[in-house]
């Protein structure tokens, strides 16, 4: 059979996702032919922000698609795990469904206070395993900062839950993503955990995959590999300077390709929300210099740090003396043009929203890796039931 003819038959893979937010994660695995069924966000405002946006970029795909809500608006830990069931699976379980999620990291962040696992946002990633290992998902997505991984205390948090969910019938592989590899012009890494139910991993791979294994998944191959390091990015800008483009660098990579006037963002929805230019500093920062705390100004032909707007930190036009506009934002986290904000909601509010997910196309190539894992398996297996 056709991988066409098999995902037609299989049809959409029902998955649950937890930290929702805007819902990021979710875009690149529903283009991915996975269908979320159930979703939890407790802020409020990012709960508003989220139904306006999902159902405009459903609707760009669909007319008809319904109203997008987020399913549950409790905080995770006051939400039993069979209550969730329940509500995402009236019917009963279907034999194969999955777990989306990425818990909340400052306590794990370079820029956080390091309280790892014991902090209170630390401690939701306790409770994520927990609903993980109580619903049972044929398999499942953990997202986090690389910082849970590459910082030794919290990498050693990261075992103890590892342990706890190969404990519980899984095999599981985790692997530090950059975006920029991934061609989104932002410099974004991230660690990703998978698991996959022990059964479901050994048929998908093909033979028995060992207690503590890792490295046995396959990972979405990178479109640019080692990004940072394979090209020679453009300096700060001078005064006097002269800014050329570099032929060796791809489009891609360059927040130019999606703030100049031949894909001007401007004339989009969003694309004209922006703080009023206040500060002195908008004219006196240098283009490139983003070395700074906060008011890093772009360089056009480089990628952006990692976005993190509205903790504290602001990222200024490359050549413009104002701040991105939350379109510009969006399109440096790859969200959909379709996807747009209401216009009533405050700016800072956007700004922060935007920033708190996975860029898109990583979360695309991630879903797409994993659909392709498991599908001819799953579909074997989920027709001798």
């Amino acid at each position: 059979m056709k991988r066409k003819e098999r995902i037609a038959q299989l049809g959409e893979i029902p998955i649950l996702s937890f930290f929702t937010g805007g819902g990021f994660l979710d875009i690149g695995f529903e283009r991915n032919g996975f269908r979320v069924v159930w979703s939890n966000e407790s802020n409020p405002v990012f709960v508003k922000l989220y139904s306006s946006g999902m159902t405009a970029w459903r609707r760009s795909r669909n007319p008809g698609e319904k109203e997008a809500t987020i399913s549950n608006k409790r905080k995770i830990e006051r939400i039993a795990a069979k209550e969730i069931v329940k509500t995402a699976f009236p019917l009963g379980k279907p034999a194969l469904f999955g777990i989306i999620g990425g818990p909340p990291c400052p306590d794990f962040s370079a820029g956080g206070k390091h309280k790892g696992g014991s902090g209170s946002n630390g401690r939701l990633s306790k409770i994520f395993v927990q609903r993980i290992i109580n619903i049972k998902p044929s398999f499942f997505i953990f997202e986090n900062v690389a910082g849970l991984f590459k910082t030794e205390k919290h990498r050693l948090f990261l075992k103890k839950l590892e342990n706890k969910i190969e404990n519980s019938g899984y095999r599981v592989d985790r692997e530090l993503l950059n975006a920029l590899d991934y061609g989104v012009p932002q410099d974004r890494e991230r660690l990703i955990m998978i698991g996959v139910k022990t059964e479901l991993a050994r048929a998908c791979s093909g033979r028995k995959i060992i207690k503590g294994e890792r490295g046995w998944f396959i990972w979405p191959k990178p479109k640019y590999p080692n990004a940072k390091k394979t090209y020679s990015w453009p300096a700060i800008v001078q005064d006097g300077g002269r800014i050329r483009i570099p032929k060796s660098i791809p489009s891609k990579l360059m927040v130019y390709s999606i703030l100049s006037a031949k894909n001007d963002p401007s004339k989009l929805p969003n694309g004209n929300d922006c703080f009023k230019p206040l500060s002195d500093k908008f004219n006196t920062i240098r283009e490139g210099d983003t070395a700074r705390k906060s008011f890093k100004r772009l360089h056009r032909y480089r990628y952006s740090p990692t976005a993190c707007y509205g903790h504290n930190e602001v990222h200024l036009h490359p050549w413009l003396p104002r701040r991105l506009s939350v379109r510009e934002a969006m399109r440096i986290q790859g969200i959909p043009d379709a996807y747009v904000l209401p216009a009533d909601a405050s700016l800072s509010s956007k700004y922060s929203f935007v920033s708190n997910g996975v860029p898109v196309p990583m979360g695309f190539e991630v879903a797409k890796s994993l659909r392709k894992f498991i599908e001819k398996k799953a579909y074997k297996m989920t027709r001798r039931r």
